[in-house]
């Protein structure tokens, strides 16, 4: 069993940051990286901007450990290859993250995590699969049409992930 989800959040925390309602971001009112709708759902009801304002660490650690982390099969990951994808499942959706890990190890590229994907992901070399899955993930968010107004957030936060889950599979 890996060990990286609480190290994971906390790095996926400081790199979200507080609370937001940027007027370019699709995401809306956002906190700790939690969307509005996002929160909604893991609820099951409407919530108000206060409610958003009160998000903490501890309240939402559940559901990123349930929604994204083990989407992803994080327990199952290497050591910082786990990070990486996390973090592009909070930022992308876990399929697509999921997706873009397989078409780095060569597999079938379905949007679910199984032995194959599992198998594939052990004859790579961690350090070189990171690089490829964030080259891969840079790649994405450049076509987005929100590039021009959150290209260097995006770009200094996927190269920070990157340092970060080197320093994670040296460790």
């Amino acid at each position: 069993m890996n060990i990286n989800f609480e190290k994971s959040l906390a790095l996926i925390l400081k790199s979200e940051g507080g609370f937001s309602n940027h007027p370019s971001d699709p995401g809306g009112m956002t906190n700790l990286g939690v969307t509005k709708r996002v929160w909604e759902e893991w609820v099951g009801h409407e919530v108000t901007e206060q409610t958003m304002r009160d998000l903490t660490p501890a309240i939402v650690g559940p559901m990123y450990k349930a929604k994204y982390w083990d989407k992803v099969c994080g327990d199952d990951l290497p050591s910082g290859v786990d990070y990486v994808v996390f973090d592009a499942a909070i930022n992308s959706g876990s399929g697509r993250a999921i997706k873009w890990l397989q078409a780095c190890v060569k597999v079938d590229v379905d949007g679910k995590i199984g032995p194959n994907t599992l198998n594939a992901v052990t004859a790579f070399s961690d350090v070189d699969l990171i690089s490829d899955y964030n080259k891969r993930r840079l790649s994405f968010l450049l076509d987005l049409p929100t590039w021009e107004v959150f290209g260097k957030g995006w770009t200094n936060r996927v190269s920070h992930v990157g340092d970060s889950a080197v320093k994670m599979v040296t460790a």
